[in-house]
């Protein structure tokens, strides 16, 4: 028997604070990564961008992930770190609701690396314009809390 999909009711579930800590890394060429460092690229500042970009994610997540709960968000923080071959993006949401906030700490880590992705792509592409050292790996969820201890 196939099921209707269908968001889950949580009405009954109490508001409690949540939080979601999710993370990922986009591998680039060394030398995309100086031209973050010494804020030589065309498009602008990649992390600044990608920040952005993860915060517009997490307002969106219901609009993204189909049955995702649209919930009140009180905080979205982006970090990044520069690495030798790549960035690492990590974003955590909070919210005090009736359900998680991990698939909106994973559309914003996603949202951010694809932002880096377009605003170096330039830099990465090869003479034929493919991609060949370029990816986005290891995009997962390494803290979750509910309630008191969030």
């Amino acid at each position: 028997m196939q099921r209707t999909p269908r968001m889950v009711d949580i009405t009954h579930k109490p508001d409690v604070i949540r939080v979601a800590v999710a993370e990922g890394f986009i591998k680039l060429r060394r030398e995309t990564v100086e031209r973050i460092r010494r804020g030589e690229v065309e498009k602008g500042d990649p992390l600044s961008i990608a920040a952005l970009a993860a915060v517009m994610a997490v307002k969106n997540t219901p609009h993204i992930v189909m049955l995702a709960h649209n919930i009140p968000i009180t905080s979205v923080k982006p970090e990044f770190d520069v690495r030798e071959d790549g960035v690492l993006a990590r974003v955590e949401v909070v919210t005090t609701a009736k359900t998680g906030v991990e698939m909106e700490a994973l559309t914003a880590v996603a949202a951010a690396l694809l932002n880096i992705w377009d605003v170096v792509k330039k830099y990465e592409k090869d003479e034929a314009g493919q991609y060949p050292n370029t990816k986005i790996e290891f995009i997962r969820v390494v803290r979750k809390v509910k309630g008191r201890g969030a």
